[in-house]
């Protein structure tokens, strides 16, 4: 199954979270499949973002505000009467969860349920993706892949945040998008898409290992590796942007039937340790150079060492696995940061990979 872009053409889409990492690479899919592509979102100064890099601004209507601030949301939602929505506005980042869990439960768990509330309103409504994360399980460190029927918690208040978000997701389904009362009082399906780590240009988030390790190249610095061991589901950023995609579709479509939550990752043999990934990048970029600091490693946080999924409900669901292997997903990682920093054209950059990834599919 691929991606329809005639089925695209003309909806109206609404993104939360637009002007961040996979926000932005959504937004410019879409847009190129000829959607009408709204988004809500804080906004982003970061001149090195992909939303700032390929000028997004330019090409969608970009609405600025709190996820959390039903009144402008609720006002967005009515100017914009969105078919389709993809959730994807947070708080992402692990470490900064444990520098501000009050922020970080209140931006995933309130925002959640915020736009779910808002979009009980919007009779327009047919589809509506919640990103989450691979992160929502509680994890025993016992190495086996996770499943969407085993048990959610989250050792650190961003995991517990987004299980929480998958937890109020469900209780809006069965209270206000029930399927039992689809096509009666409402016509919205919902699913929730629960993501592994994901790479790709354009991602300038802190503490995150790739662009940790691009900024320090442009710093002429040596990252440190904090957590070099742990092994995480690696995957480009186009592989669940495509999934969530195509799960819309079904939804809007299908309706019910597709409800649900999905794990969305790469193989097993794509996943491999922070290290690993490192030492490929460094293949790509030579200028990068990283260290190890044991000292520092044991006062970080705790982070799970080990994290896979399974993922065979959503190939049987949509037909589909990863394109890109690990080695496919850092070699247009590095090519994107590389051509960003000698200086070239990255909508060119960005619509050329875009492209690429779509003939292969």
């Amino acid at each position: 199954m691929n991606m329809d872009n005639f089925f695209w053409n003309g909806k109206r889409v609404l993104i939360t979270g637009n002007t961040g990492f996979k926000g932005s690479w959504l937004s410019r899919i879409l847009l190129n499949a000829g959607a009408d592509v709204y988004g809500y979102a804080l906004e982003n100064s970061d001149k090195y973002s992909i939303f700032n890099a390929i000028s997004l601004e330019k090409e969608m209507h970009c609405f600025y505000g709190d996820i959390c601030d039903e009144t402008k949301l609720s006002a967005v939602i009515a100017e914009t009467s969105p078919e389709i929505v993809f959730h994807l506005a947070a708080q992402p980042i692990v470490r900064r969860s444990y520098d501000d869990p009050v922020y970080t439960y209140r931006t995933n768990v309130i925002g959640t349920a915020s736009l779910l509330n808002c979009l009980r309103k919007c009779d327009d409504l047919r589809a509506v993706v919640n990103v989450t994360t691979d992160k929502v399980y509680e994890n025993n460190e016992s190495g086996d892949p996770f499943r969407e029927s085993d048990r959610l918690g989250g050792y650190d208040p961003y995991s517990g945040s987004k299980a929480c978000s998958e937890l109020v997701t469900s209780t809006f389904v069965s209270s206000f998008f029930n399927p039992e009362q689809y096509g009666i009082s409402h016509s919205a399906a919902v699913a929730t898409a629960r993501a592994g780590n994901v790479i790709g240009g354009g991602d300038n988030a802190p503490d995150r290992i790739i662009p940790d390790c691009i900024r320090a190249v442009r710093e002429n610095k040596t990252v440190t590796l904090r957590n070099p061991g742990a092994v995480r589901p690696w995957q480009h950023v186009l592989e669940p942007l495509v999934l969530y995609i195509m799960l819309a579709e079904k939804l809007y479509e299908k309706g019910t039937e597709y409800s649900g939550a999905y794990n969305v990752g790469p193989s097993l043999k794509d996943c491999m340790c922070v290290e690993e990934i490192v030492k490929k990048m460094q293949s790509y970029i030579p200028a990068l150079k990283y260290d190890l600091s044991t000292s520092e490693r044991r006062s970080e946080p705790h982070e799970a060492e080990k994290l896979t999924l399974a993922t065979d409900k959503i190939e049987k669901v949509l037909g589909f696995r990863n394109k890109w292997g690990i080695d496919d997903c850092i070699r247009n990682t590095a090519v994107w940061y590389s051509d960003q920093l000698s200086g070239k054209d990255m909508r060119v950059v960005t619509d050329k990979m875009i492209q690429e990834y779509f003939e292969e599919l």
